[in-house]
């Protein structure tokens, strides 16, 4: 069945949805009282939101209402439509089924927003950690545009009815993707880590920025900053100056808190060497996942010889904090919580692969 909307009226609705989140975020606290006039039901699914997952704070959640809202600005997602508009317009419309994690805000949205775009029929398995936002996201987007609300199903149960698949989980969860989707055409995520690379020459602004890197969403996306490498001869401790910005967030949150007592325990038991001011836990590790509230980082002679090995390791890697080299994974310090819609997690085109069904 030929799609109804243009694709220049669907994305002009996500558009439009932009600019309501960018005025959620706005809001601030979310207790704006206007806003909350203006969109009562929004604004209620914002609050449950945060009551029904600690870790959705109303920072947290303004956080990701801004990157999105300032991703979906007209002249970035025209740019980034007409790379796919020829496909886009030819296709017949797929079911296309998300499998959605649920370790910050929003994070499947970039998949809502291609299979939506493109024209195509999302079917969406919500993580029961992210399962309001994404709905309420949904609601404004069809009071835009009512034809969507034919587009968009969600469901709690067995997927079904659906031609293509994108899931994201861990790697044990990612196996098991592989294992029961492999017939159907598919992007499967596994885990993947930010990382940043410093020279030693980064003034105190930089740091600072590298703070919101780690720190933002309490370090739990695949975009935060969870191992650092640095020159032999830094000191670490220099780290702090950002993640110092941060400390009365990360200390005053339970959830957050109480992983920092027990790896702070662990690493005393255990004599590890680290570093520790009360909130962030720094030690040395060739490893680039660490566990809420530990930051890795290891020390490197050679720049050129550190660009071997991150090629190498680039399956781990999702984005790369820094202004000491230049590739398709580097964003300045400060902006890996903040991807374009043109931006795709793993690396992999989501728009090419459902253009291309």
């Amino acid at each position: 069945m030929a799609q109804s909307l243009s694709l220049y009226s669907r994305a002009n609705s996500f558009i439009e949805l932009g600019k309501i989140m960018s005025l959620a975020a706005k809001s601030g606290s979310l207790q704006d009282s206007e806003f909350r006039y203006l969109y009562p039901d929004f604004y209620d699914s914002l609050q449950s939101a945060g009551n029904h997952n600690q870790w959705f704070t109303p920072e947290n959640i303004v956080l990701a209402l801004e990157a999105w809202g300032k991703a979906l600005n007209e002249e970035s997602v025209y740019l980034w439509i007409r790379m796919y508009e020829s496909k886009i317009q030819l296709n017949e419309p797929k079911r296309v089924a998300v499998i959605m994690a649920g370790n910050i805000p929003l994070v499947g949205f970039h998949d809502f927003i291609c299979t939506l775009i493109s024209g195509n029929y999302f079917v969406g398995k919500l993580s029961s950690d992210d399962k309001i936002l994404l709905p309420a996201l949904a609601d404004l987007l069809c009071a835009i545009e009512p034809e969507f609300a034919k587009m968009i199903r969600f469901t709690e149960g067995i997927l079904n009815e659906f031609d293509a698949i994108i899931a994201t989980g861990s790697n044990n969860t990612a196996r098991y993707f592989e294992y029961y989707f492999s017939k159907y055409p598919h992007i499967i995520r596994k885990n993947r880590n930010g990382i940043a690379v410093l020279t030693g020459n980064e003034s105190a602004e930089t740091l600072k920025k590298l703070g919101s890197d780690i720190c933002s969403f309490f370090g739990l996306g695949c975009r935060n900053v969870s191992k650092i490498f640095i020159p032999f001869g830094y000191d670490p401790a220099k780290l702090y100056t950002g993640i110092a910005l941060f400390f009365n967030v990360l200390n005053n949150h339970n959830k957050y808190m109480n992983n920092y007592s027990y790896y702070r325990s662990i690493y005393l038991l255990n004599n590890t060497p680290h570093l520790d001011n009360g909130t962030v836990i720094l030690t040395e590790s060739e490893q680039y996942s660490s566990p809420i509230p530990v930051v890795y980082y290891q020390y490197y002679d050679n720049l050129e010889q550190l660009l071997i090995k991150l090629s190498s390791d680039d399956n781990l890697i999702q984005c790369i904090a820094t202004d000491a080299f230049v590739s398709h994974k580097t964003v300045l310090p400060g902006n890996t919580q903040s991807p374009g819609v043109a931006d795709y997690a793993d690396g992999i085109d989501t728009m090419k692969f459902i253009t291309e069904l």
